[in-house]
């Protein structure tokens, strides 16, 4: 019997991996980038945690290098940040990026907005509206991400309503990096969806000048919360952390 060749058919004497190898190993590189992005975003890796590669990748049963290249992407998202001869950590913003963070979003949610006044349906305005009431009824809401760890669902999914993909991308990943601003600087919390139903009626009205004062009103709200000193939080066990969001 032939022995079979599991890294595929040679080219030129440089072995070719078989398609489905080169998808596997883009499906488990997504699974530590979304398993990393995810406990960062809910505040499980908290800012200045080190990354031990080593447990990531016998968690996932993959060489380290693989796990380096996962690394190098949450990099280019700046949600970690290498260290020479210490390795990687989650990201700790400066002040100053805060603040460039801060007029960021502020730019980019006063141009979703206008795309929102012009394609959004009823419908989906209604499904805003639901998830807003739904938010204000959980323990301890603070709405927004103001609190760290907690994803700012109500955003990304208005985002989403002016139906420009790109948009919404850039959106959720400098949420991301204000979460990590919320994580490192102490926020003052308060429930947040009033100022929430006041933009959704300025969308019913299709009154983007309203619209677009009440988001204004409500970023400088939320960034006036934000004490830009840095505080000192408690490190989870990395290898908990993990195994409990790998599996989400």
């Amino acid at each position: 019997m032939a022995k079979r060749v599991r890294t595929g058919a040679k080219r030129g004497g440089r072995a070719v991996s078989a398609p489905n190898q080169h998808a596997d190993a883009e499906d488990v590189l997504d699974r530590i980038c979304n398993t990393l992005a995810t406990a960062i975003n809910g505040g499980a890796l908290k800012p200045g945690t080190k990354i031990l590669d080593d447990v990531i990748a016998g968690h996932f049963g993959v060489s380290r290098t693989v796990v380096r290249g996962a690394i190098d992407i949450l990099r280019r998202d700046h949600l970690l940040e290498r260290k020479r001869n210490r390795g990687a950590f989650v990201a700790v913003p400066s002040v100053a990026e805060a603040r460039q963070l801060f007029e960021a979003r502020h730019a980019l949610e006063r141009g979703i907005l206008a795309l929102v006044v012009e394609r959004a349906s009823d419908d989906g305005i209604d499904y805003l509206e639901a998830l807003n009431e739904e938010e204000a009824q959980l323990p301890e809401n603070s709405g927004d991400g103001t609190r760290p760890g907690q994803a700012p669902q109500f955003h990304v999914e208005l985002a989403k309503l002016g139906e420009n993909d790109l948009l919404t991308e850039v959106l959720v990943k400098v949420l991301a990096r204000v979460a990590l601003v919320n994580a490192v600087y102490e926020v003052e919390p308060r429930d947040n969806c009033g100022d929430h139903r006041s933009i959704i009626a300025a969308l019913r009205r299709r009154d983007l000048a309203a619209a677009q004062k009440q988001m204004d009103g409500h970023l400088a709200d939320l960034e006036g919360r934000v004490r830009l000193t840095p505080t000192e939080g408690d490190h989870q066990s990395f290898v908990n952390v993990i195994e409990t969001f790998s599996a989400k």
